[in-house]
This record gives C-alpha cells, sequence and structure tokens, in this order.
C-alpha cells in the first residue's frame, strides 16, 4: 500500500483553505493513536517547563500538525519545522502565515545532513525514523542540534507488529517504510551510540490500539487504494466506527500491556 498517493489526495482535499487544514488538523488528533500519545507526553513537557522560551524542532514534520498543536499552545516558544518534501514545508509555511502563528518556521532539509549545534530544547520525530535507512546518523545530528538536558521525543512502529506486518507477511503493509519496526533495545542502543545518555522506551498500540488502528485505518485505506469509489463511502464508515475506536483508544492510553505494535521514546542529552 502507498500511502503517500492518498496523503497527495488529502492535502488535496483540505489544503486550499485555512479553515480545512485546521479541520484536517483536528480529525488527524483524534484518529490517530500516536497522536494520542505524543500530545500526552507534550503536555507532560509543557508542565515541567512553564514561564520558560524554549526553542522546539519538528524533525520531519509533515502535514505540520505537531508543529502546529506546540504553536498554538507556546506562543512564547519557537518552533522550527523541516521536512524533505518542498510541497509540504510550502503549503504548512502558507498556512501558518494565513493562521496568524508567526512562531514557527519552515525550512526543506535532509535530516541525514541538517545539524544546528546546541539549539534546540525540544526535538519532535513523529513517523520518521521508520523511512530512513541511515538511522544512527539522523540520531546523531539530532543530538548535536540540542542542548544540554533537552529532550527527543520519537513515535515509530515497533517490532511486535508495526507497519501492519502479520504473521506470514514478507513486506510492510506501508511500502515507503525501510524497515518494519524497532525493538525497544535496538533502538535504546541506537540512542546511546548517537551519545544519549538516558533513554526510555515504552510499547504503543497494545491490544485495544491495534484493533483501532485497523479499524480506523487499516481497512478503510486499504480499501480506498482499490478504488476511488471508496472515498464516497468514507465518512459514512467513519460515523460507523469512530465511536468504539476512540473507546479503543482511551484504552491503550490507560491501560498496561507488555508489548504492542509501536513505540514511544523519550532520550535526553545529558
Amino acid at each position: 500500500m502507498q500511502y503517500d498517493p492518498i496523503k497527495r489526495q488529502l492535502g488535496g482535499l483540505f489544503n486550499r483553505w485555512t479553515l480545512t487544514r485546521k479541520l484536517l488538523f483536528r480529525l488527524l488528533d483524534i484518529l490517530l493513536l500516536r497522536t494520542w500519545h505524543v500530545h500526552r507526553e507534550l503536555r507532560r513537557f509543557f508542565r515541567n517547563r512553564q514561564g520558560q522560551r524554549l526553542s522546539v524542532l519538528d524533525a520531519g514534520s509533515g502535514f505540520g500538525q505537531y508543529t502546529y498543536y506546540v504553536a498554538r499552545r507556546q506562543p512564547d516558544w519557537t518552533i522550527r519545522a523541516i521536512d524533505l518534501k518542498e510541497e509540504e514545508i510550502a503549503n504548512s509555511r502558507d498556512f501558518f502565515q494565513k493562521a496568524g502563528l508567526a512562531n514557527a518556521s519552515f525550512a526543506t532539509a535532509d535530516l541525514l545532513d541538517f545539524q544546528e549545534p546546541g539549539t534546540f530544547d525540544l526535538v519532535l520525530s513523529v513517523d520518521v525514523m521508520e523511512h530512513i535507512e541511515q538511522d544512527v546518523k539522523v540520531f546523531t545530528n539530532l543530538f548535536r542540534s540540542m542542548k544540554p538536558g533537552a529532550m527527543l521525543l520519537i513515535s515509530t512502529p515497533s517490532d511486535q507488529g508495526g507497519s501492519g506486518v502479520g504473521h506470514g507477511q514478507e513486506r510492510s503493509f506501508i511500502e515507503e517504510h525501510v524497515r518494519d519496526g524497532y525493538g525497544r533495545k535496538e533502538i535504546a542502543d541506537k540512542l546511546r551510540k548517537a551519545g544519549f545518555g538516558r533513554v526510555e522506551a515504552r510499547y504503543t498500540y497494545g491490544p485495544p490500539g491495534n484493533l483501532s488502528w485497523w479499524l480506523s485505518m487499516r481497512i478503510p485505506i486499504t480499501l480506498v487504494g482499490y478504488a476511488r469509489l471508496f472515498w464516497v463511502v468514507l465518512p459514512f464508515y467513519y460515523l460507523l466506527v469512530m465511536p468504539p475506536c476512540l473507546l479503543l483508544n482511551l484504552a491503550d492510553l490507560y491501560l498496561p500491556y507488555r508489548s504492542g505494535t509501536g513505540l514511544l521514546v523519550k532520550a535526553w542529552k545529558t
């Protein structure tokens, strides 16, 4: 399944007006379980840094929804958003200008080359590292770009079935991924190799979250990939499945479990 063509269709649909772009961000906040987990960690970070003026890097900003989340809630902070795709950066720059958010800037950059030594207090990397083969090099660049005491927050698929890989499957459900997922020890070892002194990794997308992902992401995206006709029925499908998916997401956020198809990783530059 190729996500990029579907993402471009979504971008074409929602990027025309500021209001529809805001609607897209709100829908992503509700629909994507990883957003629930990332937002909870960001709120914790915000509480611990009240009254401070910090610098944030959104490394692989995509549509810019996480940049938007931070920029709105921390107007005194400065956010730098970078992405390899020029179209995404241009659309985000235009949207933020129209939305009146002057504390965020956007630039096209390759994480394999990007370094701004000692600049950032917080670095976000959401659904990025599974797309990059030379991950230790990126971790090293991010480490060097951070201030002492800064935190790196990563959301990525795990090796417990991440990227939609099931028993007997040979390739990821998402063909753009260069790896199906990370093990907790694997990603912790790579981050320490890059220089990080303290690393915490926990599973996300446990049994309730994984079921929610199947209902809210895998099934509809697979159908849309087969035929454009499914775009017509998609709103009705989500009206049916979203109530149980929201309950499953809430359960995933708070229930304990020993494994999951996602990983949420925090690493500090000590």
